[in-house]
């Protein structure tokens, strides 16, 4: 079994290093916030993913997964050393690398054998190049001669699944430029090796091509069906019998064929604005891709514009129950989520706010704080609903798929009904008296 460093506990980070120490390799988590550290040691888990803290607390008591600030010593002493820090977006649209190349330079500094580095962060093709160099001039500055290889491993994981994505992945990406290297990679995912899991061997800049243009392909499909879903409106068609009928095509299939207000998170709205800078940088034009950027913001606001062409533009002294606003169910991200433009919006036009999310409360305060006045956290669907004029569906949870619809009369919930999700039959809703709007049908 490896030895493994992970430097950086964010989302991708910790859920790395915690399934490899579930496949029996020996894990150090690097960070240099010492609180997260502390908590993480005391089984606090900084972030909502189902099934990790069992995972986290499990390996921990087994002695497989440990958790530290001290970079140095976990450069010395371990072989694989993860790097899973941060690329935030820059003002031009392009990957920030610094945090990237600091730990590269970090690992450089304290070094003392031959090392495999593995880019687990979603890094601009170039970026495996970048690396090398960072640590070689180190290297020469220390008057060193020791030997390493970058290897790019980017990761696929779906937040609310990132445990089975993880353990159960499509294809195991490896991008390196040496056999050894390659060899070390096939015995950390060992488990997933013997267990047939494709593996893809390639070069540094394929690797990291990957996985932009996977992550852009997904959010133009989904973009497409809510073009799709837009023109169905219009015409009288039902989206979602177009979109079942399409996935049954095999060339197409099913998934992300699901017609909503819009993609949002850590990945789809930074990557595409990323490939588009890639794409720019070398001279060529990525216009499918930046139509998706463009229509995807669209999208968000026609959202708004079907609840005022419901209502009315003058929304005030209207009260709505916001159900969700996370990006997707399972997750308590908001970053680049629909309900970050919708919100403000609706307050703007003098609407009264009363939310509800499973998980979304504690990020969800600080994203809303500019229209704290005129928004309330609610403990619960129901009191969310309580005296309100409109209830809009921003995220798919599981919860809201079965609401207790007597009640709505009970508490006073009123008729007009924005399912953004479409996880509701407008057949049925409408014969329970609801004037009831979703998208595409």
């Amino acid at each position: 079994m490896s030895q493994i460093a992970v430097i950086g506990t964010g989302y991708v980070g910790l859920v790395s290093g915690a399934v490899l120490s579930d496949f029996g390799h020996t894990v150090t988590c690097v960070d240099v916030d010492e609180n997260k550290i502390k908590g993480l040691k005391e089984g606090i888990i900084p972030i909502y993913e189902p099934g990790l803290e069992r995972i986290v607390k499990n390996n921990s008591y087994y002695k497989r997964l440990d958790f530290t600030t001290d970079i140095r010593s976990s450069v010395e002493n371990n072989d694989v050393i993860f790097i899973a820090v941060g690329t935030p977006p820059a003002e031009d649209g392009g990957a920030d690398l610094q945090h990237v190349i600091a730990v590269a330079k970090d690992i450089a500094a304290y070094m003392n054998s031959y090392k495999v580095i593995v880019n687990k962060s979603t890094v601009p093709v170039g970026t495996g190049q970048k690396v090398k160099e960072a640590v070689q001039s180190i290297l020469a500055e220390r008057r060193v001669d020791l030997t390493f290889d970058v290897v790019s491993n980017p990761e696929f994981l779906r937040e609310g699944s990132a445990i089975q994505d993880f353990m159960h992945p499509d294809r195991v990406i490896i991008g390196a430029e040496s056999d050894q290297a390659i060899n070390i990679m096939k015995d950390v995912y060992r488990v997933l090796y013997i267990n047939e899991t494709p593996f893809v061997e390639t070069n540094l800049e394929t690797a990291e091509m990957i996985k932009y243009a996977s992550n852009a392909f997904l959010a133009m499909k989904i973009t497409f069906i809510n073009e799709v879903a837009n023109v169905c409106e219009k015409v009288g068609a039902d989206v979602q019998k177009v979109a079942k009928a399409m996935g049954r095509d095999g060339r197409i299939a099913p998934k992300f064929l699901h017609a909503g207000p819009g993609y949002g998170g850590s990945c789809f709205p930074k990557d595409t604005r990323a490939l588009v800078r890639i794409a720019r940088d070398y001279g060529e034009a990525m216009s499918l891709v930046e139509t998706t950027v463009v229509a995807n913001e669209r999208q968000k606001m026609k959202m708004v514009q079907k609840i005022v062409g419901a209502m009315g533009d003058d929304l005030a002294n209207k009260n709505f129950a916001i159900l969700g606003v996370t990006f997707k169910p399972n997750t308590d991200d908001i970053r680049d989520a629909p309900s970050l433009v919708i919100l403000p919006e609706l307050v703007r036009l003098g609407a009264k706010l009363k939310v509800y999310d499973p998980a979304g409360k504690k990020e969800g305060s600080l994203r809303f704080s500019s229209i704290k006045d005129c928004l309330t956290w609610c403990a619960d669907a129901y009191e969310a609903l309580e005296n309100t004029d409109a209830t809009v569906i921003l995220t798919e949870w599981n919860e809201f798929r079965n609401l207790n619809f007597d009640k709505f009369k009970q508490i006073g919930a009123g008729k007009y009904f924005f399912d953004l999700r479409n996880i509701y039959d407008k057949k049925i809703m409408v014969e329970k008296g609801f004037k009831y709007y979703g998208v595409g049908v």
